[in-house]
């Protein structure tokens, strides 16, 4: 992913979420041409890609591309965690 540019008023938003240690405040930021990386000290392989699965789950994308995903299961009325094309090749195995 590539950094955000920030300005004055988002890279002070950005201290307060670290100070209050929000999940919002990962990534990689650029500010007057310094690139500025928050990420979690030692954190494993496992805890990066459980916070991107959350994450997309959040958002209604597809976890395994990023894709929008459009159909929902409907008991739950939430989005399916796969897009219509993985959830085909996952039926297939």
């Amino acid at each position: 992913m590539r950094p955000r540019r920030i300005g004055e008023e988002a890279l002070g938003r950005l201290l307060s979420a670290l100070r209050a240690g929000r999940d919002a405040a990962l990534g990689t930021y650029i500010f007057k041409g310094l690139r500025i990386q928050v990420s979690r000290y030692g954190a494993s392989g496992t805890d990066r890609t459980a916070r991107l699965y959350r994450t997309r789950r959040t958002r209604g994308l597809c976890v395994r591309c990023g894709v929008r995903v459009t159909r929902r299961n409907p008991s739950t009325g939430k989005p399916y965690r796969l897009c219509d094309e993985h959830r085909k090749s996952i039926d297939k195995v």
